[in-house]
C-alpha cells in the first residue's frame, strides 16, 4: 500500500477572470502568468497563487527533449492541458496552440474548441500580429476568449534568422506596434511580447487598451510570463537572458538521486524504517513452508 501524501491541500482559491485580466490594465495589478508542462508543476503554480497557469508549447522542449516548439502537436498539447487542468483546478488555464494548428480559420476552430471542451482552458493563445488578425477575430466571434503573441514568435524562428530579439529598430518595432493593435482590434483580451526591448514594449503597451504580459520585454507590460522549469532551475539545456533563476531544482535533485544511488550501493536502503514487517509467528510459519517444499 503506498504511503500517504504528506504535500500539503491546495488552498481553495477564486479563479482569475477574463475581465479581470481585461481590468489588470487600469487598476495597475501585475499580472503573474507562468507556462507549465504537467500535473505537479500545476499544482505548485495554484499553491503559490499564479494568476494565470498557461499550457506552453516549450513543453516540446521541457518534457519531450526536441530542440524548438514546432514538433508539439495538438494531440500532445491536449494530453498535457488536460494533467495541468487537473493540478491547478481554481486557476486560470491559456493553451497556447501549437505550429501549423490556426493555419485556416477551420483548422484554428476545431483546435481552439478541442482545448476548451476536451482539456477545460479557459482562453487559446494562437501567435500573430497583422497577418493572423482574421484568424483571432474568427476564434472570438466563435465566444472562445483568445489572445496572442508578438515579438519574436517561435513558430516563425526561422524566418527571423533564429532567437533574436525584434523591434530594435523604429521601423520593427512600428510594425510590432501595428501587430498589437490588430491583436487588440480582433477582440483578443491580452496580448503577450517576447524578446523584445524594454522601452519598445513600454510604449506599445501605454498605447493599447488591452493587458500586455511580457517574457524577455522588460517591466514596463502589465504582467509577466516565464516557464515555470526555467524560473526553478529544473530545464537546464540553456538559459535565456530574460531568464532569472529563483530556485536551482537540478542540483537539489542531482544530490538527492546521488545519495540515493550511494545507499542503494552500500545496502544501507531501504532500511527498516522504510520496509514494511510481517506477523513474526506468520513469518515462521512461512519459513517452515518453504523448508517443507524445498524436501518435496
Amino acid at each position: 500500500m503506498a504511503e500517504k501524501s504528506e504535500a500539503p491541500a491546495t488552498p481553495a482559491r477564486k479563479k482569475r477572470t477574463i475581465q479581470e485580466i481585461r481590468d489588470s490594465k487600469h487598476t495597475g495589478e501585475k499580472m503573474v502568468y507562468m507556462s507549465v508542462p504537467e500535473y505537479t508543476a500545476a499544482r505548485w503554480a495554484e499553491m503559490a497563487g499564479v494568476d494565470v497557469a498557461v499550457v506552453g508549447d516549450s513543453l516540446a522542449m521541457i518534457a519531450h527533449g526536441h530542440t524548438n516548439t514546432i514538433p508539439a502537436t495538438m494531440d500532445m498539447m491536449t494530453l498535457h492541458a488536460q494533467a495541468i487542468r487537473r493540478g491547478a483546478p481554481n486557476t486560470f488555464v491559456l493553451g497556447c496552440m501549437p505550429y501549423q494548428s490556426y493555419n485556416t480559420v477551420d483548422r484554428a476552430l476545431v483546435n481552439a474548441t478541442r482545448f476548451m471542451q476536451e482539456a477545460g482552458t479557459d482562453a487559446v493563445k494562437p501567435q500573430g500580429g497583422k497577418s493572423q488578425a482574421h484568424i483571432l477575430k474568427a476564434l472570438v466571434d466563435s465566444g472562445i476568449p483568445t489572445a496572442s503573441h508578438i515579438g519574436l514568435t517561435p513558430h516563425t524562428v526561422a524566418m527571423f534568422g533564429g532567437f533574436k530579439i525584434q523591434g530594435k529598430t523604429a521601423d520593427t518595432a512600428m510594425k510590432i506596434l501595428e501587430d498589437a493593435f490588430a491583436i487588440q482590434d480582433a477582440g483578443c483580451f491580452m496580448l503577450e511580447f517576447e524578446a523584445v526591448p524594454s522601452k519598445i514594449a513600454r510604449v506599445i503597451s501605454e498605447q493599447l487598451e488591452i493587458p500586455t504580459i511580457g517574457i524577455g520585454a522588460g517591466v514596463g507590460t502589465d504582467g509577466q510570463i516565464l516557464l515555470c522549469h526555467d524560473l526553478l532551475g529544473v530545464f537546464t539545456d540553456f538559459k535565456p537572458k530574460f531568464t532569472k533563476r529563483f530556485a536551482n531544482l537540478t542540483e537539489v535533485a542531482v544530490k538527492g538521486i546521488t545519495q540515493y544511488i550511494t545507499e542503494v550501493k552500500a545496502g544501507t536502503f531501504p532500511d527498516d524504517d522504510h520496509s514494511y514487517g510481517v506477523d513474526e509467528k506468520e513469518y515462521e510459519k512461512f519459513v517452515g513452508l518453504v523448508e517443507k517444499r524445498k524436501h518435496h
